[in-house]
């Protein structure tokens, strides 16, 4: 059972994909993490909640409820949403970490399994900070464009995979087609100048991987219910 939940899913709605009901939370489990518990907020689009292998404290994931392969996928109200969430982390890292400076990424496939893409669901990666990851990516021969959603949309409808960057409130998008599997989480921990093994695969569940998802999760729980006050009641 290890074997085939590590292996990379093929992303059917509902049945296949780790990020859709009813495996949402299965890898959490797995790990001995809390799966729907540690979800920080929540609307009727999108989900947000810390990676299950952080690559660094604060690395959450923006999620979308229903199944999207990549936000080249999304209409443009749901890209407006995405970017209104993106605002509301960096509100949560300002409290949480003194700085609302974050890394935005995101592996667009434009084909099931493509580009190296090793989740075909929509989801956005977040950490506090500038690192330098645009750098990385650029000296890797990748050069980047500014990312407005017209640029993903017409890249993932041609069948190109992407590459979404966005450091320093300047977002670009890089060619992804053929890079290696997690190309991003490596470009991160180059960044970041870390030893650490990047691929997801390889850390979770581990007692130090485990400490960081819960360490991201108290702090950004805190920084939540600082920053929005109490949820409602259930039943209103």
């Amino acid at each position: 059972m290890l074997e085939e939940a590590l292996a990379e899913p093929s992303a059917q709605p509902g049945r296949e994909c780790v990020l859709c009901p009813p495996l949402r939370f299965r890898i959490n489990a797995m790990a001995g993490l809390p799966g729907d518990p540690s979800v920080l907020a929540r609307d009727r689009d999108f989900l947000l909640m810390p990676d299950v292998a952080p690559l660094a404290d604060g690395h959450v994931l923006l999620v979308t409820r229903e199944h999207h392969q990549c936000a080249g996928d999304f209409d443009a109200r749901l890209w407006g949403r995405a970017l209104r969430w993106r605002d509301r982390v960096s509100r949560l890292y300002r409290y949480a970490y003194g700085t609302g400076e974050l890394l935005l990424f995101e592996h667009g496939p434009a084909l099931s399994q493509g580009g190296g893409a090793c989740i075909d669901h929509a989801h956005w990666h977040f950490l506090p900070g500038t690192p330098g990851v645009r750098d990385v990516v650029e000296e890797c021969g990748l050069p980047g464009t500014p990312a407005e959603f017209a640029a993903l949309r017409a890249r993932f409808r041609t069948g190109r995979s992407y590459l979404l960057v966005e450091e320093r409130g300047t977002a670009t998008v890089h060619p992804g087609d053929g890079v290696r599997g997690q190309f991003l989480r490596w470009a991160v921990t180059a960044a970041l100048g870390s030893a650490e093994p990047w691929r997801w695969q390889e850390t979770f569940g581990l007692p130090g991987s485990r400490r960081c998802f819960l360490r991201t999760l108290r702090t950004l729980r805190r920084a939540a219910a600082a920053l929005d006050g109490p949820p409602p009641c259930e039943h209103r």
